[in-house]
Order: C-alpha cells, then structure tokens, then sequence
C-alpha cells in the first residue's frame, strides 16, 4: 500500500475511536498503561485497526458524495495523479486491518472473534451508508423519503456500531471478558449512545458558532436525513413544509438560511435541549444498571458519556 494514502487517510483525525480501545482496556484492566509497554502496545494496534477501518470509510464515502475536502484538504481521490485509483487504496486500508490482526494477534483465543467482529460491524456500516444513500441522495431532494425511523437505522448501522460498540467489543474481546452477558450490555447502551450523539452532531450542524465547532455544518444544503429535519417535519404546518420543500437540500446559502430561520420558529433548540436531558437520563439509568460481576465496568460507559454530553465541537 503507498505510505502517501495512510498517511493522508489514516492520520490527522482526532482519533477518538482507537483511542476508546485504549482507555477502555486501562479501565477495566483498572492499571494506568505505560505507552512504552506492550501491555499499551496491543491495544493502541487494535485501536489503530478501528482508524484504518474509518480511513476506509471516509475514502469511499467521499467518492460516492461527490465531496471536495475531507480535514481542510481535497478528498484522496482529488489527490494530484490518484483519481479512482482512490477506490483500491479504500480496499488496501480495509485489508491492512486482517494483515495486522494475523501478525499480531493470531495466537489469541479471541482472534477469530476479532476478525469477525471486524466483518460484521463492517457490513454493519455499509448497510446504514446505503440507506443513507437511497434516503437523502444529493440530487434528488425529496422530503416525504424521511423519517425518525430511517434516521435511527442510518445513524445506528453507520455510526453508532463502528463508532461505539467496536472500541469496546474489542477491549473485551482482548482481556478476554467479552461474555456474552457483556457484549449486550456494552450493545445496549452503546448503541443508544451514538444515536444520541449523531443527533447531537446534527443539533450542532445547524445552530453551533462555526468558530467553535470548527467547521461550517453543511447538513441543511447536502440534504442530509437528520435528526433536525425529521423533527422539523413532525412540527410544520401546510405553509412551514413548503418552505422546507422550497429551500431544503440546495447548495445556496439564502435557501439555507431560510430552513434555519424555520428551525427558530418551531423552537428546535429548545425541544433538543430537553430530549437530550430525557435521553442522558436514560443512559446514566442504564449505566447505573450495568452488572460488573463478568469483568465489565460502569465507569467504560461513563467515560463515553463524559466526552460528548454539553459538548460544543
């Protein structure tokens, strides 16, 4: 594989999900790891699995959106001299992963687990990205093909299982305390969870100070089926949905002005603030639940909580 395409897709994200692999192990090991150790080592290298999966993903989702830039630079396959060779890199990135895994850890009692666990949240979030693709495709802007019931498919199958549970999936599978009893306890909150945030990161999108989040939300002029929208068309009356038909999904910035102005009107800031205090509530009810006789731990569940909850970016 060229050095150029990992470093270019694999580095320069925030790392938030191989870093979880880590963190979790520390947790539930209850040790604080040396990153000079083997005992960091092994983790990190499962965390770094989970970056050249996203790595794959972003490659691919890029070329299917049409999308420009990807981090502040022009996507992979805008890369001077790669073009759709982008589309085997993609493919190297995600075969890197099981390269790794039998190098490093085939003599594990859990290495089939892995690999399998790898394959299905794989097909997971490629399931979720096609339903995303058929909802809310770019050029075609239909709002009767949304609804709360296919945002939650969406973001459960494309964020919440690669996102949440497989960090922590993998860390039970490596101390070897992935019982069954706790890959469904670590499922049933986890997956919630990134539900929750992906309506969150949709929340910010459209009504955070781009200065803080970092970045300019794009959801309103991509036609993207998000919590915000299918919220706003269970409030609207006759005369609000035409605006919304009028103005929503088009790449021009007063149309997107004018769904935001709706948004105001129906106080989704408001309504959002109040679901997101139900929906932590509920999380935390389940946290405070969690049997951690098998070797699981609440504070793995409270210290994803802790990273996104009020966050601002």
């Amino acid at each position: 594989m060229p050095i150029q395409s990992l470093d270019y897709n694999t580095v320069g994200g925030k790392c938030n999900r191989g870093m979880s692999v880590i963190d979790t192990t520390s947790i539930l090991t209850n040790q604080s790891l040396d990153p000079k150790s083997e005992d960091y080592f092994r983790p990190a290298l499962l965390g770094w699995m989970i970056e050249l999966l996203q790595a794959f993903f972003l490659v691919s989702d890029d070329i299917m959106d049409s999308s420009k830039t990807r981090r502040g630079s022009p996507c992979w396959y805008l890369a001077p001299k790669v073009g759709m060779i982008a589309i085997n890199d993609a493919f190297m990135l995600e075969a890197a992963i099981y390269v790794l895994l039998k190098k490093h850890f085939r003599q594990e009692k859990s290495y089939i687990d892995m690999v399998e666990l790898f394959h299905e949240v794989t097909f997971q979030t490629e399931c979720g990205q096609l339903c995303d693709l058929l909802t809310a495709p770019e050029d075609d802007v239909n709002l009767d093909n949304f609804s709360l019931d296919k945002f939650t498919f969406i973001v459960i199958y494309k964020t919440a299982y690669y996102s949440f549970y497989l960090p922590v999936a993998l860390a039970l599978h490596y101390i070897g305390a992935a019982t069954p009893k706790n890959l469904q306890t670590a499922h049933d909150i986890l997956i919630p969870m990134g539900e929750y945030f992906q309506a969150q990161d949709d929340f910010l999108d459209a009504f955070a100070d781009p200065t803080v989040l970092g970045k300019i939300g794009t959801d309103i002029q991509d036609n993207k089926c998000s919590w915000l929208i299918n919220q706003a068309l269970k409030k609207v009356s006759p005369e609000q949905r035409k605006v919304l038909e009028d103005n929503y999904g088009h790449k021009d910035a007063q149309k997107e002005a004018k769904v935001k102005e709706l948004y105001h009107e129906l106080k989704l800031k408001e309504f959002y603030e109040q679901w997101e205090e139900e929906r932590v509530a509920d999380l935390r009810k389940k946290i405070e639940g969690v049997d951690e006789s098998e070797g699981l731990k609440k504070d793995v569940f409270e210290a994803f909580l802790k990273k996104i909850y009020k966050r601002s970016k």
